[in-house]
C-alpha cells in the first residue's frame, strides 16, 4: 500500500458543478438547479450533465433522487472505503501485510487520541460505552458476531472528539478493517474473548483518567488480531 496517491482529476463539467456547489456555499441535502438549467448555465450537452452527475454520485458528492431531482450529497468517505477495501485484498500476495498496516494505523489513531479521549470524557458519562460493551459482551456468549456492536463502541467513544475529521477517518479505518478481515479466512474465535474483554478495560481506564492504562488496553484491544495476521503471513 505504499503507492503515491494521484489527484483525481474530474471532467471539466463535473468539476463546474463542484464550483457551482462551493460557490453557492451549498450543503448537504441542499437541491440542485434541475438538468435543464445546468445546460444553460454551463453550455454543455445533457450527455455531458448526466455523464458528470454519474461521477459525482459515485464519489458522494451529489445524491440522484430519481423523479424528485439531484440534491448536493453527503460526501463522506464511502468512496475511500470502497476504493482502500479493494486496494487492500486485490492483490494475494501482499494482502495480508496491507491489513497490518491498517490494523498499525487504527493503532496510531487510538494512541494518539488517548489523551484526548480522557480529557473529554472527564465532562461525558460513558453510561452509553457500558450498554455497548455489555451488548457486545452479549452477542459473544451466544456465538454471534459482534461487528455491529464494536462499531457502535468506537463511533460512540470517538464521538466526544472535537476534531470532526478524525472521527471520520477513524471509522473509515474500522470500516475497511471490518469488510476485509472476512476475506482473510482468519480464525478469531479463540482470541475473541481478549477482544471484548479489551474494550471493558478501555472503559474503565477513561473512567480512571489513567492514560498509561489506556495505551496498554489498546495494546490489548488490537493484540490477538496482530497475532493471526503474523502467524498467517509466516505460516
Amino acid at each position: 500500500m505504499s503507492k503515491v496517491l494521484g489527484k483525481h482529476k474530474l471532467n471539466p463539467t463535473a468539476s463546474a458543478i463542484e464550483d457551482y456547489i462551493r460557490d453557492h456555499a451549498l450543503k448537504p441535502g441542499d437541491v440542485l438547479p434541475s438538468e435543464a438549467a445546468l445546460c444553460e448555465m454551463l453550455e454543455v450537452s445533457r450527455s455531458s450533465i448526466r455523464e458528470a452527475m454519474r461521477t459525482l454520485s459515485s464519489l458522494d458528492v451529489v445524491e440522484i433522487r430519481h423523479g424528485h431531482g439531484t440534491y448536493v450529497g453527503q460526501m463522506s468517505l464511502a468512496p475511500l472505503v470502497n476504493g482502500l477495501t479493494l486496494r487492500l485484498t486485490i492483490d494475494q500476495k501482499s494482502a495480508l501485510l496491507n491489513l497490518k498496516q491498517v490494523v498499525d494505523t487504527r493503532i496510531a489513531f487510538d494512541q494518539f487520541n488517548a489523551r484526548k479521549l480522557i480529557e473529554a470524557y472527564r465532562h461525558h458519562s460513558t453510561d452509553r460505552l457500558r450498554e455497548i460493551v455489555a451488548e457486545m459482551q452479549q452477542c459473544f456468549e451466544n456465538g454471534e458476531s459482534i461487528a455491529v456492536a464494536d462499531g457502535k463502541f468506537h463511533e460512540e467513544l470517538n464521538a466526544k472528539l472535537s476534531n470532526q475529521l478524525i472521527q471520520e477517518l477513524y471509522m473509515a479505518l474500522w470500516q475497511v478493517h471490518t469488510e476485509a478481515i472476512p476475506q482473510f479466512h482468519l480464525d478469531r474465535g479463540k482470541d475473541l474473548r481478549e477482544t471484548v474483554d479489551a474494550h471493558l478495560s478501555m472503559v474503565e481506564a477513561i473512567e480512571a483518567g489513567d492514560e498509561a492504562r489506556l495505551l496498554q488496553t489498546i495494546d490489548d484491544h488490537y493484540g490477538p488480531l496482530k497475532r493471526m495476521i503474523d502467524e498467517k503471513i509466516n505460516d
